[in-house]
């Protein structure tokens, strides 16, 4: 691997920093301590500092040697949030605040820019700025959607944005990125099936809203076996059935909640119409009533096609064309994906490893995104910086008329 040396030499002071964050996680928009630590790092490297976008989202902004006088820029993004689980570590940097964790590696992703930073403050060798987005809220929260809005690319207009993932599971030294949808819309639906309320031995005098929710699970099935093509992908996950409060009672209402998953559009659109139908006309035919909602969170993230080959050029240059692998897409959301529809850029992959970097007393459990026993892998710290700082320079580096629109 072609690792730039000051980030070597730097990389344990930045796993310290991580490991504090880890050891104080904090959930979407609550990012206040894990926000003046970044914002803190970076104003004593001399980095200036936007803050509040997003709530508690922070910018720096690095001029290159040129002061950023060519008015170019690109944007490179970490989150910084953690999840609403009990971390079932035990090592010294574990979560401090019960039933909080950083178990999707928020914290890697943060100290990966922080390491690119420090590199960036002291060696600024590009023309044009490079802003480091530090965003609030993945996790449910949609801060890359509210950064936006409060004018994140107004504000700071780049030419494209970048972002990167790690993934356990694949060896260290890998890279993962692929053009196109490489993560799925995320979407919920809460149904309520209204129906009549009987005695258990007098089933008659009611209307059963079970049966007809059992009858509306199995339909929704058949939205992916028989309404989509079966090349397009679509999960609908019925991961909630709720009715009844005594063993002798017909009760009077059931709610069904899930998720629905997709890469399109029109895929969505056809599943979210199927579904209320189904719904609908299930509970007429059985003489409930119901109430149908769907809601549409993070849309499908969709890697451009020029970034996503500029990207994995510099993954080549650092670790080799054999460990730069196509990303499978997975139906997992991002809500980096609000990013990639304002600008063009690439959502990329980093491999975390086997979980054999976590130390003795971690806990039982595969070191998996979103499980208690996860932990971040300190060594992709130099490796991650190592990319972000290469990615930057070549892009900036690259004549005007070879960046993308």
């Amino acid at each position: 691997m072609q690792l730039i040396d000051t980030l070597l030499t730097q990389a344990a002071g930045i796993a310290a920093l991580r490991r504090d964050i880890h050891a104080h996680p904090e959930l979407c928009y609550e990012e206040v301590r894990t926000a003046d630590l970044v914002a803190a790092q970076l104003a004593g490297w001399g980095i200036p500092v936007h803050r509040g976008m997003g709530t508690t989202g922070v910018v720096g902004i690095v001029q290159g040697r040129d002061g950023g006088a060519c008015g170019r820029a690109i944007g490179l993004r970490a989150d910084m949030d953690a999840l609403p689980m009990q971390e079932h570590n035990t090592f010294s940097h574990a979560s401090q605040h019960a039933g909080k964790m950083h178990a999707c590696g928020h914290d890697g992703h943060t100290a990966m820019l922080l390491a690119a930073a420090q590199h960036f403050a002291k060696h600024r060798c590009f023309d044009g700025t490079v802003y480091l987005i530090f965003q609030p809220a993945e996790e449910g929260g949609g801060g890359a959607r509210e950064m936006i809005k409060d004018g994140l690319f107004d504000k700071f207009p780049v030419e494209a944005v970048f972002g990167m993932h790690n993934w356990p599971g694949l060896p260290v030294g890998t890279f993962a990125a692929s053009a196109g949808p490489v993560m799925a819309s995320s979407n919920e639906f809460h149904i309520v099936i209204r129906g009549k309320g009987a005695h258990a031995a007098l089933p008659h005098n009611g209307i059963d809203p079970v049966p007809v929710a059992c009858q509306m699970v199995m339909g929704f099935q058949t939205i992916i076996t028989r309404n989509k093509k079966p090349v397009d992908a679509g999960v609908i996950s019925v991961t909630m059935v709720h009715a009844g409060e005594a063993t002798n009672v017909v009760p009077d209402s059931c709610e069904i909640q899930g998720t629905v998953r997709t890469f399109t559009y029109e895929v969505l659109d056809m599943i979210e119409r199927r579904m209320q139908e189904i719904a609908e006309h299930t509970c007429a035919a059985y003489g409930a009533t119901c109430e149908f909602r769907f809601k549409r969170n993070y849309p499908p993230t969709h890697n451009h096609a020029l970034e996503t080959a500029f990207a994995r050029a510099v993954m080549a240059e650092i670790v080799g064309a054999d460990c730069v692998v196509e990303q499978e897409p997975t139906m997992g959301a991002e809500d980096f994906a609000y990013m990639l529809q304002a600008r063009p850029g690439c959502y990329a992959f980093i491999a975390n490893g086997d979980g054999a970097h976590r130390e003795i007393g971690h806990g039982g459990g595969p070191c998996m995104l979103h499980n208690p026993s996860y932990d971040f892998n300190d060594d992709l710290i130099p490796l991650g910086a190592t990319y972000w700082v290469r990615l930057a320079e070549k892009w900036l580096g690259q004549p005007r008329s070879g960046a993308a629109a």
